[in-house]
């Protein structure tokens, strides 16, 4: 990771700041999360032009949901045929009233409603059926194509973007779309339809009651279209500030004990409420212009009704038509009303989704490593000759970190590299990881230039300690073993006890097989034996120690050393320490400064020099 980074209450300060500066009415010029690590920018409010990636994205799934629209048009039209034989009915009793109701058209005319009705109630059974299982087939290819792109992406995005704003994206904005697509696409399809059939008859009922209810409703249209277009950033903003929380609460959470021991609670405090409180105001602004639309519709519909019955009298006193065609207009109006009640509470729902999406999208369109599916060269059978050719690199292009680095290291050589913070060590060996890819210059292993290589077979000739230690949930056993298959108890219980650490796990209630959680109470010296067991497990041509020792007490770091000195023992390895008395027997030293190798020997050699090497040596053992 890049070195000489601000100070942690200070960086999260001013990323905080960036977020919440994203709120302002000016939208940033900047794409994404490229930016500034954290900085909400504003995307565009294209509504159709999101919806149309999703359709897109959902094509294998797009016959079984035209299927599932079908059967919801289908039970709508069905469902429009009613009124008509409700109309026969009133009709049937109204004649009835003077004379005889004929029971046996009644019953039939009832039985086939009934039979509508049914038919109706199993197309939208069918509807809704399918796209439970269309909706979460979706959400399940996104979150899977979320976790192929994460592995494709390069670490400079992971460099600049809160961890916790990409987990928002997999999981709320996943699940925003999950809902939509289960419930609110097809109320919108069924919305449309209800709404265009029941207008279709209505005019076939009686074209001078449905103009009067149509005219009722033009009003609403044009209001929806302007809350519309109006909530559609403010339901973006909801989304982004919701990854920017879940990026703040990961944070501080994560490194909640040194948010407590530098009594920095009240700040973090302050913080939260501020990301918390704008958070809060894109919500309101959203929900609020987005739940206007329903009462406002239901409003038209009301109206819609006073128009129709006061016409519908005007008519019937005129004989222009019957009883049952104002209970028939009536119930066309209600359906032709409802929808615009529903299609307002869908169009809120596709908001917020259309800005989840376009977050998900934008994640998936992010730029990945280059393709190395036509690279064929692979390395077995390592002897283990390193080179470095006049590297050069900077995290950012313009602050170049490594400037002219050279090196030739021989098969079997323990080499350790020294030098201040910030001097560029764990720089180089990201580099010889290809975890990042060089400015300039080239880095050989047995004469192969490993960008000739894929990055999984330069993987798997590393095997690698980090100071920072990595433990999952899972057993001891899991966590020893992680990617190595075929291995055996005797080669664990043998790593195990190279570095200290058999003993504990036989005191753990189920030794090898207890599942390491957040129950299970490991020191951080214990989860570092583990991960250097992990490394020895993993025999790898080459080794790479970054601090492998950091964490652990002088006795435990003899244990460790030995372990090593074994490790290390017929294979190259690259050691990274600040405690310069455990790289005293290293075949080669190199001794780094602001990117720059100035000096290279064995201990020895470099005391003897007294340059910069044995200041930094003697200032460690200046009082012995």
């Amino acid at each position: 990771m890049p070195e000489n980074k601000t100070s942690k209450p200070q960086y999260i300060k001013k990323e905080r700041e960036a977020m919440i500066g994203a709120n302002s009415k000016a939208p940033q010029a900047q794409k994404g999360m490229g930016g500034p690590r954290g900085v909400i920018t504003e995307k565009s409010d294209n509504f159709g032009a999101t919806w149309k990636k999703m359709i897109a994205y959902a094509k294998p799934q797009m016959p079984a949901t035209v299927i599932a629209m079908t059967c919801a048009v289908i039970g709508t039209i069905i469902s429009l045929i009613g009124p008509k034989q409700i109309k026969k009915i009133t009709d049937l009793i109204t004649q009835g009233v003077t004379g005889t109701i004929d029971l046996d058209a009644v019953t039939a005319t009832c039985t086939f409603l009934f039979i509508l009705y049914g038919i109706s109630w199993l197309m939208n059974f069918t509807q809704h059926f399918i796209m439970a299982t269309v909706a979460p087939t979706i959400s399940r290819r996104m979150r899977t194509d979320i976790t192929n792109k994460t592995n494709r992406m390069p670490l400079r995005y992971f460099d600049s973007t809160p961890f916790g704003d990409i987990l928002s994206r997999i999981t709320n904005d996943i699940d925003t779309i999950e809902r939509t697509l289960n419930l609110s696409i097809a109320q919108f399809i069924t919305s449309i339809a209800l709404f265009f059939g029941s207008a279709l008859m209505m005019f076939i009922t009686n074209g001078v009651l449905a103009l009067t209810a149509i005219a009722a409703s033009v009003l609403g249209f044009i209001l929806m279209s302007v809350i519309m277009k109006k909530s559609q950033l403010h339901f973006n903003r909801q989304q982004r500030h919701l990854g920017a929380i879940n990026g703040h609460v990961e944070e501080i959470y994560s490194g909640h004990n040194i948010v407590k021991a530098y009594n920095y609670e009240a700040e973090t405090k302050e913080e939260f409420s501020r990301i918390n409180r704008h958070l809060r105001d894109s919500i309101f602004k959203s929900t609020a212009l987005s739940g206007v639309m329903q009462p406002l519709m239901t409003f038209i519909g009301n109206l819609g009704f006073v128009a129709v019955f006061i016409v519908g009298a005007l008519l019937v006193k005129n004989d222009a038509i019957t009883y049952g065609t104002i209970i028939e207009f009536t119930i066309y109006v209600r359906l032709f009303t409802q929808p615009l009640q529903q299609l307002a509470q869908s169009f809120s729902s596709m908001q917020s989704t259309a800005a989840a999406a376009e977050r998900v999208f934008e994640y998936l369109d992010e730029e990945e490593l280059s393709d190395e599916s036509e690279k064929t060269r692979t390395l077995k059978n390592v002897k283990g000759n390193v080179r470095f050719d006049h590297v050069r690199f900077g995290y950012n292009p313009d602050r170049i970190i490594i400037k002219d680095f050279s090196v030739d290291i021989k098969a079997a050589q323990k080499v350790a590299i020294v030098g201040p913070t910030g001097a560029g060590k764990t720089t180089i060996v990201n580099l010889l990881m290809r975890f990042y890819e060089l400015n300039s210059g080239r880095i050989y292993i047995d004469d192969v230039p490993i960008d000739q290589l894929t990055r999984e077979n330069v993987h798997d000739l590393f095997c690698m300690v980090l100071q920072d230690t990595w433990l999952f949930e899972g057993t001891v056993r899991e966590n020893l073993v992680y990617s190595k298959e075929n291995v055996t108890d005797e080669e664990l219980e043998r790593a195990t006890k190279a570095v200290g650490i058999h003993h504990f796990i036989h005191t753990l209630p189920h030794g090898y097989d207890t599942v390491l959680d957040d129950k299970a109470t490991l020191s951080a010296g214990q989860k570092q034996q583990l991960t250097i067991a992990r490394a020895m497990i993993e025999n790898a041509p080459l080794l790479i120690l970054d601090e492998a020792t950091s964490s652990v007490d002088t006795r435990t770091e003899r244990i460790i050393q030995k372990a090593m000195d074994g490790l290390t023992e017929g294979r190259t390895s690259f050691v990274i320490a600040h405690r310069l008395s455990t790289i005293k027997n290293s075949d080669l030293i190199l001794v780094l400064k602001d990117g720059d190798i100035i000096g290279a020997g064995t201990h020895d050699e470099l005391l003897a020099e007294g340059g910069f090497y044995a200041e930094l040596y003697n200032s460690q053992f200046e009082q012995n």
